[in-house]
């Protein structure tokens, strides 16, 4: 900012972004082998969808785990919950900086 490089405050963002979106991604992959490696959801497609359900903590597909592992959804929810939500307060963070150079970048050209 201090160097009215603006454009690199905005590469920054989008990269910050995308690379978050892959940690939760690979958060979700994680979870969904130790599942499929201790053999409690046969098939794969089913196992992701309830983690990525279980993860992100919208519940939307049925508990599947057997007997004795249900709390294994806890877990997931609990994890997927507060990464989520401290990656959520990162970027609203980071919101303000690019605002910022959004208006500094737009104002120098008005």
């Amino acid at each position: 900012m201090k160097q009215n490089q603006y454009n690199r405050v905005f590469l920054h963002f989008y990269i910050a972004f995308i690379l978050i979106a892959l940690i939760h991604m690979s958060e979700i992959f994680i979870w969904t082998m130790l599942i499929q490696r201790f053999n409690l959801i046969a098939d794969p497609i089913d196992t992701i969808i309830f983690v990525g359900s279980c993860y992100t903590t919208v519940g939307f597909a049925s508990d599947i785990l057997p007997q004795g592992w249900k709390s294994v959804a806890f877990f997931i929810s609990f994890s997927g919950l507060f990464t989520l939500a401290w990656t959520t307060a990162m970027m609203i963070g980071m919101i303000a900086c690019y605002k910022e150079a959004w208006t500094r970048k737009y104002a120098a050209s008005s």
